[in-house]
């Protein structure tokens, strides 16, 4: 994104996001295929839908999918927890552009009864319907596409159709032991060897129902998500379904301090958050974990790699001449190459690397500060007390 689109409308940064997904082009003897309203081969959407995912389970199944369905359903489900860390602001807003891109309708579904289930917000449903107001606004204003995205409140939608949605909770937990369920504790932020409420052991189960109750083709979560999505699958062996949903699971990006290896709301210092402003951006990358020539387990290299790189399409390290001068780095594998050996020193990455992340957050900022009804919302979530 430019300096100049730094500044720009929600609807103006979505078209400047989807600009950035492109895909190679095709091999020659997908010319023929009948066209698809996207304008793209399948091999070209196969492989910008493949590219969301750390894991596909499965790839076959992927191609299959897109090839037959002309209406191909993703999902992804969030809690309403508190402020939104920038793994969960643009890389989601990366990987729906994708898909919606190669013609999938992407369903979002606010789990306001599952925080209020996992105790985030204290319980409190008025202020968990509030924090998923304010993540609705971040994602329009970062550059997500909304012309084919939905997003759905859980409690509205259960209660509308109860009897559909309680049947299949009530089947899925008689087919599973309640050893496979707490197995699935992962899926909360929490550890099979917690004590956990009786609402977090329905959790599993309601989670595994949704993706039945939305009609989702795929299920596009995190790493963190992938055991309740495995039980969707054997629920489908369970009850002789042959089409399963295909799990497009994405990485779990690490927090900014040592040691960290997920981002946490409930630590300010790990993650940054999209609208956090240009200094306490820059304070923290500067603190941030960065071992010269050291790239496993640095989170600096992580933000370049997987929010940097697909967002820009380059990264562009500015340095004095007698320090190694002006470079643009437009793979991963070379910018790793050349911190690894020394050639790019970690004040240079961090430098960058701020630069960068305050270009994508502006717009953001602008929306929360000109926008009433935006700016209203973030100062209530800031006063919320962030609960485990």
């Amino acid at each position: 994104m430019s300096d100049a689109a730094a500044s720009a409308t929600p609807a103006a940064a979505a078209e400047e996001l989807q600009s950035k997904l492109n895909v190679d082009a095709a091999p020659a003897e997908a010319a023929a295929e009948p066209p698809h309203p996207s304008g793209m081969t399948l091999d070209e959407r196969y492989k910008l839908a493949r590219s969301v995912g750390e894991e596909c389970i499965n790839e076959e199944e992927l191609r299959a999918l897109l090839a037959k369905k002309p209406n191909v359903v993703a999902y992804d489900g969030f809690e309403p927890s508190g402020r939104m860390h920038i793994a969960q602001g643009v890389m989601k807003a990366i990987n729906v552009n994708k898909l919606t891109k190669v013609g999938c309708t992407f369903k979002f579904w606010v789990a306001d009864w599952f925080a209020q289930l996992n105790n985030k917000m204290g319980g409190d449903l008025k202020k968990i319907q509030t924090v998923g107001k304010y993540m609705v606004e971040v994602w329009k204003a970062v550059g997500m596409d909304l012309s084919k995205v939905e997003f759905l409140s859980s409690s509205e939608e259960i209660n509308k159709r109860p009897d559909e949605y309680w049947t299949l909770v009530m089947d899925i937990a008689r087919k599973n032991n309640l050893k496979r369920i707490v197995r699935c504790s992962q899926i909360m932020g929490r550890t099979e060897t917690e004590e956990l409420s009786a609402a977090q052991i329905f959790y599993p189960c309601m989670q595994c129902a949704d993706i039945f109750f939305l009609k989702a083709d795929i299920c596009q979560l995190g790493m963190d998500q992938r055991k309740v999505n495995m039980l969707a699958r054997e629920y489908c062996d369970d009850i002789k379904r042959k089409l399963k949903p295909i799990i497009l699971s994405h990485r779990m990006m690490p927090g900014l301090l040592e040691g960290q290896e997920k981002m946490s709301k409930s630590d300010p210092n790990s993650a940054i958050f999209m609208e956090d402003t240009e200094a306490e951006v820059n304070t923290k990358i500067k603190k941030a974990y960065c071992p010269p020539k050291v790239t496993a387990g640095n989170p600096c290299i992580e933000y370049v790699k997987y929010i940097v790189l697909p967002w820009f399409g380059h990264f562009q390290v500015s340095r004095p001449a007698d320090n190694g001068g002006d470079k643009r780095y437009e793979d991963a594998e070379e910018l790793a190459a050349d911190y690894e050996s020394g050639a790019l020193h970690p004040g240079d990455l961090k430098a960058a690397l701020s630069r960068h992340l305050n270009q994508i957050l502006q717009p953001v900022r602008d929306h929360f500060e000109n926008n009433a009804e935006a700016k209203e919302l973030l100062k209530k979530v800031k006063s919320y007390k962030v609960t485990k």
